[in-house]
């Protein structure tokens, strides 16, 4: 079910529930966020039920349940299908038809679009892919409103520009990897000076949309002030990786990019989270 990605799912959609106008209660908020987990369960099930066989080949997934064996390919189907469906009917009684929708569309862009579709034919698999993993902040929203708005889009769009660069970080180093698989990153196809460029540009791009929370006005300097400075750096690291020529001090500044990503949309959503509760005390 990878908990691991999980967890960053069901953080940015509590963020988009809890920052929104209006108010939850506990039970509701519980039972949805529930559902929304199943349901990125759900994908990420039948994502490994679907790529066993590159899974296998690769040394960052090849101890997957599938590939050792642990689970087999049918029931990670069954498991993974049960879970898309539960998932969604629990959403549509805790909360609303919308948020349902939204996630069913969510595992659905995931797995048909993303996996089956895009990922081993096109070097802009993480692009368009994007969309999924940035949409739990919107089901967020309308399992609180019932409807969406500039906010929820504003929050969706970080987290579509942010991937990119987070994942072809992770291409470069593990290019390796990609290649024994014959799935067309960007490094594969593109060379790595070009998958730097795109790295830099859609870390530069981050500057305006990340800061975009606070001239729509659900954000104070709280929050620009933070999202500026850690952006900044985030192109910091960026730049530095496009000059690089070496290819061994370029991965290491990839991983860096990686694992800084990681923890720079974490506190993000997060202070953008402490932002919005200090305005309501």
């Amino acid at each position: 079910m990878k908990p691991r990605v999980m967890s960053l799912v069901l953080f940015t959609c509590a963020v988009g529930m809890l920052i929104s106008p209006s108010s939850v209660s506990f039970p509701t908020a519980a039972v949805s966020l529930l559902a929304v987990a199943i349901g990125s369960g759900a994908a990420g099930a039948l994502n490994m039920w679907y790529e066993s066989d590159l899974d296998a080949l690769m040394s960052r997934t090849c101890l997957r349940p599938i590939p050792t064996g642990k689970i087999k390919k049918n029931q990670a189907l069954y498991f993974g299908i049960a879970l898309s469906f539960f998932s969604s009917i629990i959403l549509y009684y805790s909360s609303n038809l919308l948020s349902s929708i939204l996630l069913v569309s969510t595992i659905g862009f995931y797995f048909f679009i993303y996996t089956i579709w895009l990922k081993r034919k096109t070097p802009q698999n993480i692009v368009i892919g994007g969309a999924a993993g940035a949409l739990p902040p919107v089901i967020g929203w309308t399992i609180a409103t019932g409807q969406i708005s500039i906010e929820p889009i504003i929050l969706f769009l970080i987290i579509f520009f942010w991937t990119p660069s987070h994942f072809w970080a992770l291409s470069l180093y593990k290019a390796g990897d990609y290649k024994k698989a014959k799935i067309p990153m960007l490094p594969i196809i593109a060379g790595t000076q070009k998958t730097k460029f795109n790295i830099l540009l859609y870390a530069l791009a981050m500057i305006p949309i990340a800061t975009a929370p606070y001239f729509f006005n659900f954000a104070s300097l709280i929050y620009l002030s933070t999202s500026f400075s850690m952006t900044t750096y985030y192109v910091f690291l960026c730049y530095k990786l496009f000059k690089e020529n070496n290819s061994k001090a370029a991965n290491l500044i990839a991983r860096k990019i990686f694992v800084y990503s990681i923890f720079y949309l974490f506190v993000i959503f997060l202070v953008l989270l402490i932002d919005n509760l200090i305005q309501i005390i």
